[in-house]
């Protein structure tokens, strides 16, 4: 099931993926990006390139000499000069493609902004599905989700508020409306939206209403933010799950709103410090 994601999008992204725009060069965060993996189209999370067919062309922007096949459109580019290529799926600009210039075998350069991908350190991977949740703070919630089999991607952030690109700082003193969130990328042929909220429920505790552990506020609440009306359904029939089994579950149920990354030092927190999670632990809450 294909899932766009534009809801989620920030101005910044949409300006990109949906206004045709252009990031400024060597800005990008895949631009020296150089690990294997796979590239894939952040507006509706199909693989586009492999990592084995980018290189650095010294143009500013991330360079693949080859995509997947069936994977990318090439039209004519509205200057009448260059060719603009677009994810085939969802039609999100990519970038421009270019030919002749002798830089590899293939003699071809798509070059892409970097905010119109996002990279999974997954060779194989076909297509993906995202969602996003919030149950406390961040740090233990990215924890817990990288390590869940099919999980490909998790990134630290805040959404459900009313400022655009806010800090730390704004979101702690608790007048932007955000919530400490993640967002999740799976791959659908491993794992569902289903299992991954289950997951959810399970390393938080979902009847706190004032936060989670000692972290207290409103950026700490417990969300499940769904893309389309199936996310919303499961999460609604799991929270009555949880209830028919006597849990008071506080879990709130929105649709998604712009998603906004952390800072780089919020990402990959524990795996930077050495550090464990102080208000996170599994607990078994389905039967199966």
């Amino acid at each position: 099931m294909m899932i766009l994601k534009t809801n989620s999008l920030p101005l910044p992204l949409l300006r990109i993926i949906r206004d045709k725009g252009t990031e400024y060069p060597f800005t990008g965060e895949y631009n020296d990006l150089d690990i294997p993996g796979t590239y894939l189209c952040r507006q509706c999370g199909i693989a586009l390139f492999r990592a084995e067919t980018k290189f650095h062309s010294g143009c500013g922007w991330p360079s693949f000499d080859q995509d997947i096949p069936g994977k990318v459109q090439r039209l004519p580019d509205a200057d009448g000069k260059r060719t603009e290529i677009l994810c085939q799926r969802c039609h999100a600009h990519l970038g421009h493609v270019f030919e002749g210039e002798r830089m590899t075998p293939l003699n071809t350069r798509h070059c892409v902004n970097s905010l119109s991908l996002d990279f999974v350190a997954d060779l194989e991977v076909e297509d993906t599905e995202e969602a996003i949740f919030a149950a406390g703070c961040f740090w233990g919630v990215e924890y817990y989700f990288k390590r869940l089999p099919g999980v490909l991607k998790v990134e630290v952030g805040y959404t459900g508020g009313y400022k655009d690109n806010p800090s730390y700082e704004e979101i702690c003193s608790g007048e932007t409306g955000h919530f400490e969130a993640i967002r999740v990328v799976y791959d659908p042929k491993k794992v569902n939206f289903e299992k991954i909220t289950k997951f959810f429920f399970e390393i938080h505790d979902p009847t706190q209403a004032d936060g989670q552990g000692p972290d207290i506020g409103e950026q700490y609440l417990s969300v499940i933010f769904y893309y389309e009306k199936t996310q919303q359904q499961i999460a609604h029939a799991l929270i009555t799950q949880l209830k028919n089994k006597g849990l008071p579950v506080e879990t709130q149920v929105k649709p998604v709103s712009p998603f906004w990354p952390a800072e780089e030092y919020h990402q990959d927190y524990y795996q930077k410090t050495g550090k464990m999670p102080y208000c996170h632990h599994y607990v078994k809450r389905f039967d199966d």
